[in-house]
């Protein structure tokens, strides 16, 4: 990859495609192609199909998705399905037809079944039920991975998936009706520290462990995997090929109460938390095993609370945009 190869990030905006943009820029590639939804949506056939005739990209970060929280995931079912099949299949399609020398497809830990071994290894993919609060979105991902290998095998494409665990990090998504864990809790006990409340309530049990990365971490680790990494380095001997994704984490886990009280010294909060076991835990245990990316060369860098000190101060800055 050049520093002048025409690069199409889709979902420049969000919290992924926002820290791969970063990346690329400070690593000197300036050809970008970046689109909003506005511009373009990804849902629409032609119009996709009519973009790549036109930027002609080379290479392709999908990052694009319609992406929530628990109660987002499993109120909003349908819409989670059908939006990221669509958004897959056009780009995954596109970019083979107008050739496309890589394709990094981002996936999702939910992929991976409720109950399976710890650490996840990326063998454990389709070998039990998933978690049923996230389905949609899981099974829509899993498709998505399995269509970049499957045209890899039939037509000789380079699409590389990417599974990364729960990420955080600049341009988060801080409404807490379809957030993820980490911003949803700096949002409450920001708002419980300037309101001077003594208690802030926690969405289950606080005993689920998950492990978490930082996002800007997530596109060091995408921007190695188009310079390094290809379809060919992921096969061995087996009579079928499975499962050539990659797992994306640091390999270390964390309670949702120990990530509570990380959050609480950050934001200096000195109240107490109150944990609501009447809401839903998802799945309680789930840490990726990152041994087959860390043996091709790459590992994480931003420790846990580290990287909640990053997001914090940039919440911080940017308040009177997010609300």
């Amino acid at each position: 990859m050049n520093f002048d190869s025409r690069i199409y990030v889709a979902g420049h905006k969000g919290l992924v495609g926002s820290a791969i943009v970063r990346k690329l820029e400070l690593s000197g590639y300036e050809n970008l192609i970046v689109k909003t939804h506005s511009e373009l949506d990804l849902t629409d056939q032609l119009n996709v199909s009519l973009f790549f005739k036109k930027e002609k990209p080379e290479y392709v970060i999908l990052a694009a998705a319609k992406v929530g929280g628990i109660e987002a995931n499993n109120t909003y079912r349908a819409d989670f399905i059908f939006q990221n099949l669509q958004i897959q299949n056009n780009v995954i399609h596109q970019s083979y037809i107008h050739g496309v020398k890589k394709l990094l497809f981002l996936g999702s830990s939910c992929i991976y079944p409720k109950h399976t071994p710890q650490p996840i290894n990326e063998e454990s993919l389709l070998m039990g039920p998933l978690e049923y609060t996230n389905e949609p979105y899981a099974i829509a991902k899993i498709a998505g991975m399995k269509m970049c290998e499957s045209y890899n095998l039939q037509y000789g494409t380079n699409f590389i998936s990417l599974m990364p665990t729960n990420l955080y990090g600049k341009n988060d998504n801080f409404d807490l009706k379809t957030s993820h864990v980490i911003p949803a809790l700096i949002k409450k006990i920001h708002d419980a520290k300037q309101q001077s409340l003594t208690k802030v309530e926690i969405w289950g049990s606080g005993e689920p462990i998950r492990d978490f990365l930082y996002s800007d971490d997530f596109a060091d680790s995408s921007l190695f995997a188009l310079q390094n990494i290809n379809f060919e380095d992921l096969l061995d001997n087996k009579e079928y090929v499975t499962n050539t994704h990659i797992n994306v984490g640091t390999g270390v886990g964390v309670s949702i109460k120990e990530l509570s009280l990380i959050i609480k010294k950050v934001v200096n909060y000195k109240g107490e938390f109150i944990f609501n076991t009447l809401k839903p835990d998802g799945t309680m245990l789930k840490v990726i095993d990152v041994g087959k990316i860390n043996s091709l060369g790459w590992g994480h860098k931003v420790n846990l609370e580290d990287g909640i000190n990053l997001l914090y101060n940039w919440y911080l800055r940017n308040l009177k945009n997010l609300t």
